[in-house]
This record gives structure tokens, sequence and C-alpha cells, in this order.
């Protein structure tokens, strides 16, 4: 699901990070406006054919350019749990689509969230990030309850070798999605940090959220 990239050796949690990752470039004159599909019931499917556009109010993200090679094999992450709004999620890669907006994952795996593979590998130097679903044309998702996370809430994202990451949730805010903060979000950082991102706020005319919802953590202990 990732766009084609050098090949790049096996990456582990509190490992240091590559001058690469901490060298990512993110052009100012791109928004991600993150993916959710329109609201259940209220209108029609959007394709995420249709959805690629950096135009504002629209489903999918659009992106930064792609950092650092990510890890393969059993250093990719694999799951997230957040226990205090009871999430407990595979993860899936998410990419680039042809035109350079970010890959969310598919309405159907709704209940499913997904590692952008452009970005840190979670518990490594650089921002990480995880983009769910509040809701899709099929019902809730797997970001659904993210709003009621609080500041101090743990999220643990595990790999394939049972490593875990344990982060400590620092802010959350929403915005429109039309300034959503691409650089702070996405941008180089010497921090482990890990972000979370959903959609949230009202419905436009198309039932689609207008704004994001986006939660900062950091990385608190390895196991």
């Amino acid at each position: 699901m990732s766009p084609a990239h050098p090949p790049h050796p096996v990456r582990r949690f509190g490992t240091p990070p590559a001058l690469a990752r901490l060298a990512l470039v993110v052009p100012a004159v791109l928004t991600l406006l993150t993916g959710c599909s329109p609201a259940p019931d209220t209108a029609a499917p959007v394709s995420r054919a249709a959805a690629g556009t950096l135009s504002p109010g629209t489903d999918s993200p659009g992106t930064p350019a792609p950092g650092a090679p990510a890890a393969k094999g059993s250093a990719v992450p694999t799951q997230v749990a957040i226990p205090s709004i009871g999430v407990t999620s595979s993860l899936m890669e998410l990419g680039l689509n042809a035109d350079r907006t970010v890959e969310v994952p598919p309405a159907e795996k709704g209940m499913t969230a997904g590692w952008y593979t452009g970005g840190a590998v979670p518990g490594e130097a650089g921002a990480a990030v995880l983009i769910g679903h509040n809701s899709t044309r099929f019902g809730k998702a797997v970001f659904h309850d993210l709003k009621k996370i609080a500041k101090g809430a743990d999220i643990t994202v595990t790999n394939g070798r049972g490593k875990s990451a344990h982060f400590t949730v620092t802010d959350t805010e929403s915005v429109s999605k039309d300034s959503f903060p691409t650089e702070k979000v996405y941008g180089p950082t010497e921090d482990r940090a890990l972000r979370l991102i959903t959609c949230d706020g009202d419905f436009d005319a198309q039932g689609h959220p207008v704004n994001n919802l986006i939660v900062y953590a950091t990385l608190e202990a390895t196991s």
C-alpha cells in the first residue's frame, strides 16, 4: 500500500533516528484533510478515488512529502490499544495514493486503524501518525470515542515482535479541515511522538465532518 522506497533496514523501538527522518520536509502549501466517510445514512458513499483531493472539506487527506522509508517485517507496528476508551485495533499500513494524498482505511474496515508509513515508526524519534475513521457509511468506527480521551491517558502501540511502545497523551485539538496544522502534525521533531487523527465536528451539506480531531502523545516507556 505504501509507495516504493529504497531498501531500508529493519528498525526497533528505541533505535536512534536516521538523519533522513529528522530532515523531513513538509511543504507549507499542502493541507492534510484526514479521511472519514459520510455519516451513516446521511449521504451517498464516497469512493476512495473520488476522495483523493486537497480541496477543503473532502474525505481523504492531502499529505506532505513522505519521510524516510518505513520499517519492514516484524518491526512494523501491528496493534494500537487505548484502554481508557476501550479501543484495541490491528493496524494496516497506509501509504500514498497516486495523487500523493495519504491513504485511509477503506470504509468497510472502519473498525481498523492505520499507520502512515511515511512517518516515524512508533517509539522512534519523529512523528508517528495513526489514522482512523470516526464513522463510516457502515456505522460507528474505531476512533468514534477518541474525543473522550483525556490528557495523561495511555496509548500502547505493539509491533510484530511483540515489543510495545507506551505513549502518554499530552494534548488534543479539533481543527477545521481547511486549516489543518500539517507541519505541527507531520513535521520533523526529535521527540518520540505519536499523533492520532480522525474526523470531528458538524457535518457539511454532503454529510462529511468539517473538522479533524488530533491527539498528541509522547513516548513514556517501551516493553
